[in-house]
């Protein structure tokens, strides 16, 4: 059986970095090939930030740019910007899913049933062409904590010690797309 090459981009915080690594030891190295998001992939991972207007701009740009590198990929939108407006990218051309700050964590789950056939899709985050209902995803509903740590893919390693934050300063939009701090 041949690998299916997966490509991962990450843009935004170290928070990010950390959970992109953990997202993708989740594709075991005998079914796929981890490959440089500059070049080819079957499926294309884009971890996103919702900071500032240019962090969307850059995110909207890697999809693009995806989808130009293989237009038969699979394009999963992850992270922030996906929760903050998941309706924005599953309008755009190739997405094939939009997974939100909670659900991008079953990605390995998701793929792997796309690639077994007549298996059901399981029901999480949001489905491009394949599912366009989008289900309840307060963030503030959610008390999940899921340990993440960056492993061999950087110079220095991050790990998640925090997921949300209690502060609501007016720059930041963290409070309105990452959980509660666990202190809450």
């Amino acid at each position: 059986m041949q690998k299916k090459r997966i490509a991962f981009h990450t843009l935004g915080c170290k928070l990010n970095f950390s959970e992109t690594s953990t997202i993708s030891r989740q594709f075991g190295t005998d079914q796929y090939e981890l490959v440089d998001f500059g070049g080819p992939a079957d499926v294309y991972v884009i971890h996103t930030c919702s900071v500032t207007a240019a962090a969307e701009r850059k995110c909207k740009a890697s999809i693009r740019q995806a989808v130009k590198r293989n237009p038969a990929a699979s394009v999963a939108v992850i992270g922030c910007a996906a929760q903050a407006n998941p309706e924005m990218f599953l309008k755009m051309e190739g997405v094939s899913w939009v997974l939100g700050t909670q659900e991008k964590f079953r990605l390995g789950e998701i793929v792997a049933a796309m690639d077994a056939p007549g298996d059901k899709l399981p029901d999480a985050g949001y489905h491009g062409e394949l599912h366009l209902e989008i289900p309840d995803t307060d963030i503030n509903k959610t008390k999940i904590f899921i340990p993440s740590y960056s492993a061999n893919d950087r110079t220095r390693s991050f790990f998640k010690v925090q997921d949300g934050c209690d502060y609501f300063c007016r720059s930041c939009a963290a409070v309105a797309v990452r959980t509660p701090s666990p202190t809450r």
